[in-house]
This record gives structure tokens, C-alpha cells and sequence, in this order.
């Protein structure tokens, strides 16, 4: 005799959606969307041009530069198998990510949450694309040039600086 109640059931630290994935999700939809579409937009304006750059500002200035790497070009390589393993490590993390949303009741941490996978699943779908990720924002000052970096990095710098925040002890009550 069968019975629906003698399923083995899933651990709990597998569940994937909770009380707050809905806030999460939406904010992470906004994050990519924001992200991809910044990208098109930048990538078709800076496209063919010679040097792919626009100055904004004497210390600002758009430019096109794609990173094989992680931050700062960190582990950039022209092996076969660095895009895939970036594109598995990143997809892990995102998991890992979703599985805290899940798990998370406060909403400051949802929409922190929310906010990195966003930018997240932003890069990765550039890695997937591409086999490189587009970053166009760049800060300089007295010859100093800062990282490159795109909107998708903004999101996941905001959303890790609330989480850090939060975690400082910083909480939000209800």
C-alpha cells in the first residue's frame, strides 16, 4: 500500500523557495534586466568604434573591455575549460545564493539576496554568451585607473554591502 505521506521528504536546507523568494526574485529579474540591457545598449553604441572609448568626464570614461577573467581579471585564461569552470563556479554560487533566499525571513536580506543574484545570473549570462563578461564603467585619477566594471557589479557590490551591513549587527526591526 502506497500512499502519498510515505515519500521520502526533502531536507530542509534543499528548499529553493520560501516566505521572501518572491521579493528576491522580482529584485533579481530587475538587477539582470537593468544589467542586460545597460549592456546591449553600450555594446551596440561602442562597437567598431576605434579606441572603444566615450569620456564622460576627466575622470570618468566609457569604454568597452571584456573580462575572461573574475574581478580585476583574475583568473583570465584562453584554456578551453576556464569559461565552463567560471560559468559551473558561478552557477553553484547562484544556487547557494537562492538556497539563502529561501531559508531568509528578514527583507532587507531578501532584497540584498535579490540584488546579487541578479547581478550574478547578469555576468553569467555574458560568460554564456560571449565567453567573456562586458564591463564599460571606468573611474581614473592622476594616471590610477580603477577597475572596469558594469551595472551587474553595482548590483552585487550594493546587495554585499547590505549584507554585510546586516550581518554587522545592523538589523532592521519589524
Amino acid at each position: 500500500m502506497s500512499s502519498a505521506n510515505s515519500m521520502p521528504k526533502r531536507p530542509e536546507w534543499l528548499r529553493l523557495w520560501g516566505r521572501r523568494s518572491a521579493l528576491g526574485a522580482i529584485i533579481a529579474l530587475a538587477a539582470f534586466l537593468a544589467d542586460t540591457l545597460s549592456k546591449t545598449y553600450l555594446i551596440g553604441l561602442l562597437h567598431g568604434r576605434f579606441p572603444p572609448k566615450i569620456t564622460v568626464t576627466p575622470f570618468f570614461d566609457i569604454v568597452l573591455s571584456w573580462n575572461k577573467g573574475i574581478s580585476y581579471g583574475i583568473l583570465a585564461s584562453n584554456q578551453w575549460f576556464a569559461q565552463p569552470a567560471l560559468i559551473g563556479i558561478g552557477a553553484c554560487i547562484i544556487v547557494i545564493l537562492l538556497v539563502w533566499l529561501a531559508h531568509t525571513r528578514n527583507v532587507f536580506v531578501a532584497v540584498a539576496l535579490g540584488m546579487v543574484i541578479g547581478g550574478a545570473v547578469g555576468n553569467l549570462w555574458d560568460r554564456i554568451r560571449f565567453g567573456a563578461v562586458a564591463d564599460f564603467f571606468s573611474f581614473h585619477a592622476w594616471g590610477f585607473y580603477w577597475y572596469i566594471f558594469n551595472v551587474a557589479d553595482v548590483w552585487i557590490v550594493i546587495g554585499g554591502a547590505v549584507l554585510v551591513w546586516h550581518s554587522a549587527g545592523f538589523k532592521h526591526r519589524r
